[in-house]
Formats: structure tokens, C-alpha cells, sequence
């Protein structure tokens, strides 16, 4: 592994060094660069743990198996809406189900972070109660947003 990480180190390098000859394509190398850069932290994870899968095709069948599990066991045809609103969180969840983890693994390691993806689930289960809102009364629903965006005007 760490001579993998050093190759790509080298040809991050390389391209670094060569992104001025690059032409029309020099602020494409640049957002590689950039996007490599952020994802670093975990870009090498599989070669240190045996749980993670080390390909992208056992990463889509990780993942496929999850969800055809939901389906089966949800009696659905296609993926469950709970996939759209809680998606990152079910398919680790389903992925770890054979994992016994301690209380201090299921601990936050960033609280700030914890509670940004709790806020960002909490506002997609919104966002389905309104789709869901309109759908059931479309009438009811635009004449309350009407309302809301011009209150003095519409009578109640």
C-alpha cells in the first residue's frame, strides 16, 4: 500500500509540475488536483481495513445487495423512498448489520459533523412531507403557500 501511495503521489506530482503545458485542459488538471486533495483522507482506506471493499464493482454489488435486500424485505419492486431521504445512513447501516460495535464506536468522532447530517436528514424528511402534501391536496397546498408569500394581499 504505501507504494501505491507513493506512485500516486508521484503522478499527482507530475501533473502538477505539467499543468501549465496542458493547454485548454489546464483548469480540468487543476480541479483533479483539487478534488484528489479532498479526497485523500480516504482515498487509501481499503488497503488498511478488510472490511472496505477494494474496487468499484464490489462497492456496486455492496450496495446493490443492499438495497435488493430492502426490497425483499420491504416487498417493494423499486428502491424504498427511505433510500432518498436517509440513503447514506441505511446503506452503511445495512452494509454493518453483521458487525458488533462497542458504545464508544457508535460514539460521534465530530459532533459538528454528526449534527450537520442529522440537520440535512431531518430537511429531506421535510422536503417528502411537502412533495407528499402536495400531492395528497395540490389546492390546499398552493393556497397556503400563496399565503405565505403574500399574506397582506390574498384575503383568508
Amino acid at each position: 500500500m504505501p507504494v501505491l501511495r507513493q506512485a500516486y503521489r508521484r503522478l499527482l506530482a507530475n501533473m502538477h509540475q505539467g499543468a501549465q503545458s496542458a493547454g485548454p485542459l489546464e483548469s480540468a488538471v487543476h480541479h483533479f488536483l483539487k478534488v484528489t486533495a479532498s479526497y485523500w483522507p480516504g482515498l487509501f482506506v481499503c488497503y488498511t481495513r478488510p472490511d472496505i471493499p477494494r474496487t468499484n464493482n464490489d462497492l456496486e454489488h455492496l450496495f446493490g445487495s443492499a438495497r435488493y435486500h430492502e426490497r425483499r424485505a420491504s416487498g417493494r419492486k423499486v428502491t424504498a423512498p427511505m433510500f432518498l431521504t436517509r440513503g447514506r445512513v441505511r446503506l452503511i447501516t445495512a452494509t454493518c448489520q453483521q458487525h458488533a460495535f462497542s458504545s464508544t464506536e457508535l460514539q460521534p468522532k465530530n459532533l459538528t459533523e454528526w449534527r450537520a447530517l442529522r440537520q440535512e436528514l431531518t430537511q429531506r424528511q421535510a422536503t417528502r412531507a411537502l412533495q407528499r402534501q402536495f400531492r395528497h391536496d395540490p389546492a390546499t397546498y398552493l393556497a397556503k403557500a400563496e399565503r405565505l408569500l403574500h399574506p397582506e394581499t390574498l384575503p383568508p
